[in-house]
């Protein structure tokens, strides 16, 4: 079990690569395309024929790397300008699924990989990438490349940075009540009771959002029972959410809930509002279980304190007896670009260019260290050296490499029906209103 503190910042430097040969002929033939198809429709409302190719992503997180892409890219060219709207995590959930369903997508398809893709995939809704993107290929970490293919096919490229679980831990409230991070369950049931103690609540959960719920699940069944236990339940193999592993990450669950783990208004506590992440940096909580992107929020919502030292992140703790790889980690590989079937060949022209030049490019992959985020590509080691957050990265990015299984998050990885019923039920079991036995009939039922 590996723990750190966040390093004082340094300094780093950015640069932006130039046009390749195959982008002025991709170029070419976007205006090419513009020419035939001037005053033809896209197939959805988003384009509009002569409205160009668009693209919807997230607020927070890698945010500032996707406003600097496409702002350099529509002013290298304004002949082919990609229009790019933001949206809070769980509203653009709601838009894209109603826009993709109804031949209105963006030209640029935000996505997660999983059933999400899969289902793109299966409807006709996103074209083939493989071979049109060879450099993005090559680059890709593997593990995460893997994640926007069906049935061996790219659909999807990575956009951003790849996005362990971690747990995170103010290091300032841990000196003051004198507990150790807890490397264990009984270890964290100690630490619990410690900060109880204090009148400090011992972990942050956005309870409101739901979605939080699930990083708690994950982990405990991956730790107890290792990834073969989720992988029957995407299988669909019968009664597959019965099993003992998930049993007993319920009961753990419960168990935490009980002991006054998440305090007593996590169920108000909402995660596109960074409530979770202010009562860390405000020293209200003492621990909270997030993704690899809320790095970001502490370093542009608490700098200072951030900068003083106070935040810690370390791995998810160890399961006496467990039969998962205590280096599996559970999360999202990234997100990635999917280009819509519904646009027209001309925005589909230019989202291919945009794909080939500017995703991921040397500016994007600085711009996410700069805002402490890992960029979903290989070889970047000797960059992460030279980042201001040098720690924290290579912390992160080592976290990635090494793990033997990163499961995509559950909600994802399972069909949308399901998945709705699994953050349904799981807040249920959080709140104390279903039984592990109750949520498992249930879920058992989604099959």
């Amino acid at each position: 079990m590996t723990t750190h503190r966040s390093p004082r910042p340094a300094s780093a430097a950015a640069h932006r690569a130039p046009f390749s040969p195959r982008s002025l002929s991709r170029i070419a033939l976007v205006g090419a395309a513009a020419l035939t198809l001037s005053g033809c429709g896209g197939g959805g409302a988003q384009a509009g024929g002569d409205a160009g190719a668009t693209a919807w992503t997230l607020t927070g997180g890698a945010e500032e790397m996707f406003r600097t892409s496409f702002d350099a890219w529509n002013e290298n060219n304004a002949e082919a300008p990609i229009s790019a709207e933001y949206f809070a995590n769980d509203a653009f959930k709601e838009k894209i699924r109603t826009a993709v369903g109804s031949g209105n997508a963006p030209t640029l398809v935000y996505n997660w990989g999983g059933d999400n893709l899969e289902s793109y995939v299966e409807n006709g809704n996103v074209v083939e990438l493989t071979g049109e993107i060879p450099d993005m290929e090559e680059r890709a970490l593997d593990s995460v490349l893997e994640t926007g293919k069906v049935d061996g096919k790219l659909y999807a490229v990575p956009n951003n940075n790849t996005q362990p679980v971690i747990m995170y831990y103010n290091t300032k409230l841990f000196e003051e009540a004198g507990v150790e991070v807890p490397t264990t369950w009984e270890e964290m049931l100690d630490a619990v009771e410690a900060f109880q103690a204090e009148g400090v609540t011992p972990i942050s959960v956005a309870g409101s959002s739901q979605w939080p719920y699930l990083m708690w699940i994950q982990y405990l069944t991956d730790r107890i029972g290792g990834p073969e236990v989720f992988q029957a339940v995407v299988d669909g193999e019968e009664d597959a959410w019965s099993d003992p592993a998930i049993t007993e990450a319920l009961e753990k669950i419960q168990e935490l809930v009980d002991a006054g783990g998440f305090g007593d208004n996590y169920g108000s506590v909402v995660a596109d509002a960074g409530a979770d992440v202010a009562l860390v940096h405000t020293d209200q909580a003492a621990m909270m279980l997030h993704g690899s992107w809320v790095y970001s929020s502490f370093l542009t919502d608490a700098p200072e304190w951030t900068a003083e030292g106070n935040l810690g992140y370390t791995t998810f703790p160890e399961i006496e007896g467990g039969e998962g790889d205590p280096q599996n980690i559970v999360g999202n590989p990234a997100n990635f670009w999917a280009v819509s079937a519904d646009a027209s060949e001309e925005e589909q022209a230019t989202a291919l260019e945009y794909l080939n030049d500017m995703n991921l490019d040397d500016t994007a992959v600085d711009t996410l260290f700069d805002a402490g985020l890992i960029p979903a590509v290989d070889g970047v080691e000797d960059q992460i050296a030279d980042t201001e957050h040098p720690e924290y990265l290579d912390f992160a990015y080592s976290m990635v490499q090494d793990a033997p299984n990163f499961q995509l998050s559950w909600d994802q990885a399972l069909p949308a029906d399901q998945g709705q019923a699994l953050l349904t039920n799981l807040s249920q079991v959080f709140a104390g209103e279903m039984t592990p036995e109750e949520f498992q009939t249930a879920m058992n039922g989604t099959l």
